[in-house]
């Protein structure tokens, strides 16, 4: 095994053993699920938060000019992988404030510009297909979703059918597997 697939597969047993927990929970795509990755506990964690932005890095499509990290879970995320990668960083929220400027996304972002989103765990792809649009609607070009974990449950279908490349750092069957050897 090579040093990268070495540095890969642990960072990933150290999402599992932080945060994969097991119990009864709704999902935001409506389903539940006896498992859940609680996002927050790997993205509290700042030596596996680096270590994630530093697996990420390579997975950012050459021509992006800005990171936009979705809200909640995506802006530790996308600032860690700002400030290892240098590139410049924006937020979408849910909704536009109401207050304030009132924007739904904020950090100055501008039309015209090439944006990878970028999220913690990703279902259907519901928050994000709803960030693409939004973005999309000021005049951004997408060139990518990144996440941690693809749950695997259909996202990758509904990002191709808006012609957006989903770049998952984990899929949930590695990490699954993964676990299966941390077992052993």
């Amino acid at each position: 095994m090579s040093k990268k697939q070495e540095i890969y597969e642990s960072v990933g047993r150290r999402i599992v053993e932080a945060s994969r927990i097991t119990g009864e929970f709704k999902l935001r795509s409506g389903a539940t699920s006896a498992v859940y990755f609680d996002k927050y506990r790997f993205e509290a964690e700042p030596e596996l938060l680096r270590d994630i932005a530093e697996q990420f890095e390579p997975l950012i499509p050459d021509g992006t000019e800005r990171l936009i990290g979705l809200e909640m879970g995506g802006i530790p995320l996308a600032t860690a992988l700002s400030l290892k990668s240098g590139h410049k960083l924006g937020f979408c929220r849910k909704k536009a404030k109401e207050y304030g400027t009132c924007l739904q996304v904020e950090g100055g972002v501008e039309s015209g510009e090439k944006v990878t989103i970028i999220e913690d765990v990703i279902t259907s792809g519901g928050a994000a297909l709803d960030a693409i649009r939004v973005l999309r609607d000021i005049g951004c070009e997408i060139l990518a979703v990144l996440c941690v974990v693809d749950r695997e449950a259909g996202a990758t279908d509904k990002f191709g059918e808006e012609r957006v490349d989903f770049r998952p750092l984990y899929k949930w069957s590695v990490l699954e597997e993964l676990r299966g050897k941390q077992e052993k």
